[in-house]
């Protein structure tokens, strides 16, 4: 078996056991082995260890980091390709494949973790109010993205939500995050209204006698993707005038700055986004806080 081979085949046992012990999402995994093949790729064309994952030194992983940072890689992006590195080659070991962890002593690059572009209280209300709700398609961007921003979801939990996850009556979402872990979610008044109308006007229309399990669907009766939720937020937000560089979570962002900037506790914050550490929701204490020194030295006469 050759070295491109044989990594393959490692990556593909590797992954499996990420998913087997810990239940790792879909795009999760996809990530893992995404980072690693990058690793594997390089090794063969440097010749390097002789293109073995099993074969690397130290000095062999610290070039590689040089190479992808002398690339203009984020220091954040290689920060997490050292991490998957630091724990495939502690699978390896685990498992007898390597004797020595290449990745021990290793330190993650530096770090200078940029606050998230948050929207405003009246961008956001802005975006909301940018769809056309006389069309079947307008109902339903208002839909998503009241739905984004009152349950503070990920774009991948908002298209993967089922009929059956949505408790109308109760006005809660059951949402199955990252890791399979599972989390109940209110909606507000606000946001179920525009759900309802949505499943009553807008899905039947849509679906035109099709049927779909998934709470939101496309033109053609299908599930949403993760490229035509983007899309749709950047073509409302286009059509709000807000010119912020939008990210996918940027609702999401929303979401947790302003419940902060209201008083809501940081825990709570903590379980409604489905993070498993605190450390993960604490940048947005971050965010909130830089907020209030903005608008004291806007405001503040002696700011």
């Amino acid at each position: 078996m050759n070295a491109s081979e044989a990594n393959a085949k490692l990556l593909d046992e590797f992954v499996d056991a990420l998913w087997l012990e810990d239940g790792l999402a879909r795009n999760t995994l996809v990530s893992y082995r995404t980072d690693l093949a990058k690793l594997s790729h390089w090794l063969l064309r440097q010749q390097r260890a002789d293109g073995f994952l099993t074969r690397v030194a130290q000095a062999d992983l610290l070039a590689f980091l040089a190479h992808r940072i002398a690339q203009g890689i984020k220091a954040s992006t290689t920060g997490r390709e050292l991490s998957c590195m630091k724990r495939f080659y502690r699978y390896l070991l685990r498992q007898g494949k390597i004797a020595v962890d290449p990745t021990v002593n290793i330190d993650s690059p530096k770090n200078s973790r940029q606050l998230p572009m948050s929207l405003t209280e009246a961008e956001v209300e802005a975006l909301l109010a940018a769809p056309d709700i006389q069309q079947a398609l307008g109902l339903r961007d208002r839909a998503m993205l009241e739905a984004l921003y009152a349950a503070g979801l990920r774009v991948s939990e908002l298209i993967g939500l089922k009929i059956s996850q949505v408790r109308q009556d109760m006005g809660i979402v059951h949402i199955l995050g990252k890791g399979s872990k599972e989390r109940l979610v209110p909606l507000g008044d606000e946001a179920l209204h525009w759900l309802n109308l949505y499943m009553q006007q807008a899905r039947p229309a849509i679906l035109a006698g099709r049927h779909s399990s998934m709470v939101f669907v496309t033109a053609r009766g299908d599930a949403m993707t993760r490229q035509a939720c983007w899309y749709m937020i950047k073509r409302q937000a286009s059509q709000a005038g807000i010119r912020k560089p939008l990210s996918p979570h940027s609702l999401r962002h929303a979401f947790a700055t302003h419940l902060l900037n209201h008083g809501a506790d940081l825990r709570v914050v903590q379980l409604l986004l489905g993070h498993t550490d605190i450390s993960t929701t604490q940048i947005y204490t971050h965010v909130a806080r830089e907020r209030l020194k903005r608008l004291h030295a806007e405001h503040h006469p002696r700011g």
